[in-house]
């Protein structure tokens, strides 16, 4: 298998690294480099400007608005973003949301919805996982009880991301609980202004208000907000986690990553010497780049197979495990390059416009942020737990 790019591909290449040169503002890709928190107008930005260059929805057809990329073209675009400290583009409406109504959602719904995802004039967000719900999403219990042309919703979601920002949540709801609990889910689009939502805030241990509850108290919601058929929803369920999980290996922001730490080890001094030197720093840093080589070969040899038909396995899995443990090394072991000043920070540090003398080197401010977010890494989109029961079943037949 030839896992190098085609010409073709390579002229692709240079000119997303043309547009990211050209047009990308100096301001976000600097606070994305520094680890400075993104606002909602930075995160709108974004996705304004990839949507004016048509390049937002990388996952959909051409005729719904998507630029008609293969698979080895959204790898090129996703992973130089990423080389370029560009933002992250909100995932729940682009990328999870649009390709189910795409595939499953009506005529009036996708005339509806996807025109409005493009534009932004509205923010998703996702309401899956639940107190006693997470990995295990059958076990769902947020009820929608037919009324009329309403269903009635009762329940409550959590680790709402940005549900603070969102006007639109798409749901799982509890639609039959008298069949297997697969078999009586229903996928569910609830406006967040309703009489009856309630979101509280969940601040997480690197001080960030990331994530939410969504409490539903006599929801009412039209019968035309359903997606697909009543208690079919875990069809569209399935189908978006294989998005959510889409470059959840992340082998851009490693590569990023890497980058960077180098430059820290290069800098910073341990007895009057570089950090770099220092044999057992070195050695941790040589074991990250080995894996970090390793998995961006397996995960070209999954990218090329799919280009060319096949369907990846348990390789997404696998991906998926090493993916979020090499982030979470290297998170590791910046916030240990900067040694004690990366202890406390202060929040302030974070936000834009902070202008106070730094306390020792200018990355300690975002290390321990960085390092305790990226915990989440290996839970969500399928915990590495679940991931290996997957690979065990998918390979030894276990």
């Amino acid at each position: 298998m030839d896992l190098s790019f085609t010409p073709e591909e390579q002229a692709f290449r240079a000119e997303v690294q043309r547009f990211l040169a050209d047009k990308v503002p100096a301001r976000l890709t600097a606070k994305v480099r520094d680890g400075k928190h993104l606002g909602k107008a930075d995160l709108q930005a974004w996705h304004a400007l990839l949507n004016d260059q048509g390049w937002l929805a990388s996952h959909w057809p051409e005729q719904y608005g998507g630029p008609g990329w293969n698979t080895v073209q959204k790898f090129i675009f996703d992973h130089e973003c990423a080389l370029a400290y560009a933002p992250r583009t909100i995932p729940f409406g682009v990328n999870m949301l649009g390709p189910v109504l795409i595939k499953y959602g009506n005529e009036a719904q996708k005339q509806h919805w996807l025109p409005r995802i493009l534009s932004g004039a509205d923010w998703w967000c996702q309401g899956y996982s639940e107190p006693g719900a997470g990995s295990d999403l059958a076990s769902v219990k947020t009820s929608a009880v037919r009324s009329g042309d309403h269903y009635i919703v009762n329940g409550q979601k959590t680790w709402t991301t940005l549900g603070q920002h969102a006007n639109m949540i798409f749901c799982l709801v509890r639609t039959d609980r008298d069949v297997k609990p697969q078999e009586g889910i229903s996928f569910l689009l609830i406006d967040m202004a309703t009489p009856g939502v309630d979101v509280r805030p969940i601040i997480t241990l690197d001080g960030e208000h990331e994530v939410n509850e969504v409490f539903f108290t006599d929801v009412k919601v039209p019968v035309d907000n359903l997606v697909g058929q009543e208690n079919r929803g875990w069809t569209c369920a399935k189908y978006l986690l294989t998005y959510e999980r889409t470059n959840i290996a992340g082998v851009g922001f490693s590569d990023a990553a890497l980058a960077r730490l180098k430059v820290i080890a290069a800098k910073t001094l341990k007895n009057g010497q570089p950090l770099a030197r220092d044999p057992l720093f070195a050695a941790r840093l040589a074991r990250v780049e080995i894996d970090l080589e390793n998995m961006k070969t397996t995960n070209m040899r999954v990218i090329m197979a799919v280009a060319g038909g096949g369907v990846p396995g348990a390789e997404s899995s696998m991906l998926k495990i090493r993916g979020t443990e090499i982030r979470q090394e290297l998170t590791a072991l910046t916030r240990r390059a900067m040694g004690p000043y990366a202890l406390p920070f202060i929040q302030e540090a974070l936000e834009e416009g902070y202008d106070q003398p730094a306390v020792g080197p200018e990355e300690a401010a975002s290390a321990s942020a960085q390092y305790f977010n990226n915990r989440k890494l290996s839970i969500f989109g399928g915990s590495n737990e679940i991931q290996k029961n997957i690979i065990s079943k998918m390979i030894l037949g276990l």
